[in-house]
């Protein structure tokens, strides 16, 4: 009891200041808290695009985003920790070009962003159209002699389409995926996809499509 009493309640108080005091410095000197940075790329996000609005450039820039910050932090950082924003409510279109800056990247609390590249994002704008197309599908296959095709029936006959004007209104027709009829010796039935060959063009409510084959042999009048 006298033993405890010398060594462990002797000065309480300021022994365990003193482990905090340790533990506070012991915490601010160690690897994990030392500063790191590390580059990571990431997708730009676009905020309040106006509904009527597309995006109409070929290609989107990512970002790298370039951070600084608790070695514990930077080496557990994902990309989907990094938010870099643009604010397009008032695009119109055309052609703008927006100022992207550390400001614009949301991130954790502790982290700090020096560097963001590129430091300006050029995009094109163009208004959304929408409109129905026809489907033509691609059937293909070995037949037996005498014996061919006399008639495809696609279900549905036709799709909506929908994407920036100039781009929506070059596009003739949808296709669908390759249809393989190989044997078919009297009428088949396959399910299969559309397809539009511009990426800038979406598939309104995309769902399977009918392709029935008919055969038909040579000569039979049929």
């Amino acid at each position: 009891m006298n033993f405890f009493r010398r060594w462990v309640l002797h000065n309480f108080w300021l022994k365990v200041l003193s482990l905090l005091l340790a533990t506070g410095l012991w915490m601010a000197i160690s690897p994990d808290q030392q500063p790191a940075e590390v580059a990571i790329r990431v997708p730009i996000e676009f905020q309040h695009v106006p509904p009527y609005l597309e995006i109409s450039s070929e290609t989107i820039p990512e970002a790298q985003i370039r951070v600084r910050g608790p070695e514990r932090m930077v080496r557990s950082l994902r990309s989907v920790d990094l938010h870099p924003e643009l604010d397009l409510a008032d695009a119109k279109p055309g052609e703008r070009t927006f100022d992207l800056t550390a400001q614009q990247v949301r991130h954790q609390r502790d982290l700090q962003v020096v560097q963001v590249v590129p430091g300006r994002v050029h995009l094109s704008f163009d208004t959304r159209l929408t409109r129905d197309v026809e489907i033509r599908p691609r059937v293909e296959g070995n037949f037996a002699n005498g014996e061919q095709i006399a008639k495809i029936i696609v279900s549905p006959q036709r799709i909506t389409i929908t994407g920036p004007q100039h781009h929506v209104e070059t596009v003739v027709a949808a296709t669908t995926d390759p249809v393989d009829a190989s044997g078919t010796r009297t009428q088949a039935t396959f399910l299969t996809n559309v397809y539009i060959a511009d990426p800038l063009v979406q598939v309104v409510n995309p769902t399977s499509v009918s392709v029935t084959v008919i055969m038909n042999t040579a000569g039979s009048g049929h």
